[in-house]
Parts: C-alpha cells; sequence; structure tokens
C-alpha cells in the first residue's frame, strides 16, 4: 500500500513505520496549534512556549493513533489474522492486514478495538488533566492533556460512522455479513456506505471553501477523496479475495496463446499476431519447447524499416524466471508478485513446456465476469 516508508521499530512484532506524507500533516497540525489553539486557550506565554506544547501535543495526537491501530491488530492476531505492520500517513494510521479477517464475528470485533481504545485514552487524559490541574496547577500541561481527551473522542466518534473502511462501516459490514452470510455483499454494500459519506464530505468541503475556511474545506475534501478511494479499493480487494480465493494459475490462464517461431519476422509478428489477435506479446517456442518471449517494448528499440529482414530469434527475450509461473501457483500469491514487481505478462511453464499464459488484463476479465454473474444471480 506505502512505498518508500520509514521504519521506525517494532512493537511485539508489529512494525512502526512512517510514510512520507506524514511529516506534512505533522507539521500542518504543529502550526495551527501554536499558532491559534494555544495562543487562545493559554494567552501570555511565549512563541517557544506554544511551539514546545504544540510539538508535544502533535506527539500525543500520533501516538494516541498508533494504540487505536495497535488495538485493532493486537484483537485480529488473535483470530489469526496476519498484520503486516501499522504506518503513520497524512490521513491518521493504518495497519496493514497481509490475511482477511475469518468470520463475522472476528470482523466485529478488529473494528470495536480501536474506537474502545480510543475511548479509554479520551477518558485517561481528561482524568490526567484534572489531576494536573487541580493538584499540581500546571495549567499549560493541563490544556494539552484536556486536548488530548477531546482529539482521542472526536477519533472515537468520527471512526465508528458506518461507512467503510471507517470502523463503524467494518462494524456495519460484519452484521450484513453475519445476517446473510456473504461477505462479499456485505462489503459491497458497506463500501457503497463508505463512497456516499466520501462525496458528503467533499460537497461538505467545498461548502466550507466558500465561507472563506480554506484550510478546514480544503481538509473535508482530502478526507472525502480519501474515503472514496478507500471504500472502492476494499470492495475490489475483497472482490478478487472471492473470486481467485482456493484458485491456482492454471484455472485461470489462456490455455491455447498465441506463440510464434524464431524464424518468423518482425514485420510478420506485427501484421498476423500483434494487429490479427490484439495480443502485445507472445511466447517464443521452437520444436515444442518455450525458449522465451517477445513483445511491444522490442518493436520500439528497433527501427520499422528493418522489421522485415530482421527475425523473432534475433531480439526475443530469454526465458526469465520473473515471468514463468508454476501451474499450481495460487492466484492470490500471483496478484501480491504483480503488485510488488509491476510485471503484468505471465507464462506458465512446466519442464519448459508452455501450459498458458496470464495476464493482468486476463485476471480483470475474470473479475468482471465474476461480478457480473454475481449481479445476474442477485437479480
Amino acid at each position: 500500500m506505502f512505498s518508500n516508508t520509514i521504519r521506525l521499530f517494532n512493537i511485539d512484532g508489529f512494525e512502526i513505520k512512517l510514510d512520507p506524507s506524514w511529516f506534512l500533516i505533522a507539521g500542518l497540525i504543529t502550526w495551527t496549534l501554536s499558532t491559534q489553539y494555544f495562543p487562545v486557550t493559554l494567552p501570555g506565554l511565549t512563541g517557544t512556549a506554544y511551539l514546545v506544547l504544540a510539538i508535544v501535543a502533535m506527539l500525543g495526537f500520533f501516538g494516541s493513533l498508533l494504540l487505536h491501530e495497535l488495538s485493532h491488530s493486537v484483537v485480529a492476531r488473535s483470530y489469526g489474522v496476519q498484520i503486516k505492520g501499522i504506518t503513520l500517513f497524512i490521513f491518521g494510521g493504518v495497519a496493514e492486514l497481509e490475511t482477511e479477517v475469518p468470520t463475522a464475528k472476528a470482523e466485529l470485533w478488529v473494528a470495536l478495538a480501536g474506537p474502545a481504545m480510543s475511548v479509554c485514552l479520551s477518558f485517561g487524559f481528561w482524568i490526567s488533566s484534572l489531576v494536573i490541574q487541580t493538584v499540581f496547577d500546571i495549567t499549560a500541561l493541563a490544556v494539552v492533556l484536556s486536548y488530548l481527551a477531546t482529539v482521542n473522542l472526536i477519533i472515537a466518534v468520527f471512526n465508528m460512522v458506518p461507512a467503510f473502511p471507517l470502523d463503524g462501516g467494518r462494524v456495519l459490514r460484519a452484521y450484513l455479513w453475519s445476517r446473510h452470510g456473504d461477505v462479499l455483499k456485505a462489503t459491497k454494500t458497506a463500501a457503497r456506505s463508505g463512497t456516499i459519506f466520501g462525496y458528503t464530505l467533499i460537497i461538505l468541503g467545498v461548502m466550507v471553501l466558500f465561507q472563506s475556511a480554506a484550510t478546514a474545506g480544503l481538509w473535508y475534501v482530502l478526507i472525502g477523496f480519501f474515503v472514496l478511494a478507500a471504500a472502492r479499493s476494499a470492495y475490489q480487494n475483497q472482490l478478487m479475495h472471492s473470486t481467485f480465493d482456493g484458485k491456482t494459475v492454471s484455472a485461470v490462464m489462456v490455455h491455447d496463446p498465441i506463440v510464434v517461431a524464431p524464424e518468423l519476422t518482425l514485420s510478420l509478428f506485427v501484421n498476423q499476431v500483434v494487429l490479427k489477435h490484439g495480443v502485445s506479446f507472445a511466447p517464443v517456442v521452437s520444436d515444442g519447447v518455450l525458449i522465451g518471449q517477445i513483445d511491444k517494448d522490442v518493436l520500439s528499440a528497433i527501427d520499422r524499416e528493418n522489421w522485415g529482414n530482421t527475425r523473432v530469434g534475433d531480439v526475443f527475450a530469454g526465458l526469465d524466471v520473473a515471468t514463468t509461473l508454476a501451474p499450481d501457483m495460487p492466484v492470490e500469491d500471483l496478484l501480491k508478485e504483480i503488485a510488488a514487481t509491476g510485471t503484468r505478462k505471465f507464462m506458465v511453464v512446466d519442464n519448459h513446456k508452455l501450459l498458458g499464459v496470464v495476464t493482468l488484463a486476463n485476471l480483470i476479465g475474470h473479475l468482471r465476469t465474476a461480478e457480473k454473474s454475481r449481479q445476474g444471480a442477485s437479480m
């Protein structure tokens, strides 16, 4: 999900990371607190004092977010869900799940764990602020703690909005899942609620922008777009999991792909293969043995006037372990490979014998077919 993250430390097996976008929101929060919030609530202090208080409050805020996500992660792990790590980024924090939650009950408790932690933190900061103020009379620290109490309560309430992928949306999905027994249908409904909420935030943000509150309005719009993208991504991920769960590459590959011989000229390759069949690459087979592949990237490196006297065998790419798959490879492992490497075309091979090909477009076609079948069945 995130690239170029900064690894901070490890907590009980959970890798804690920072996305570079975190520095933007950390700076914005610090600036807002030091120039607006604390000067109003604690008048008469120096600029340095306000900055120090703002940094402490900002770190407390992100520490609270980290505990919120750790709560999700600890409960998820208790149900056997593998957690890759926790990343803090511009919109807060996210636990990166490597496997799906197994049941609706697990989904419910995992979803509730984060807001429950935020409520506990809010109560704890509130009590601490009262003690600091009444017993020790340290007003500045009491104000910071009071701010953190308010922020954690807001985090809990906001996250319980029934809009996927917020925690409230996950609670909604757990309810629908337990009621109907169909996790994909439940995810689709919950994601639709997230889409509605995302558009609502965007519209609200635009209205606030026209009221001369640029920072708040822009923030609503950005969060709205994030919720929209996350809701759509969540449904697509669940659709992939439901469609490909338990399937191997051999079940989704094209069994009779177009192949070319090394003696074929590039001109004939373009006319008889690329243009005629609408493919961008083809395995190269000699005497029934797979020896490599050729694609459009090879053509772009050779002048068009030389295509007629250049053979495929002169320029094709040899076999590469990165582009060959075993027929029993799980499709979900293939999807991870595509996400990690960006490779979109693979040949399914057994003992140097070509069994078929798999492309990203091929997999997307399977997803569309599965979705249409589900829509037809539900009508």
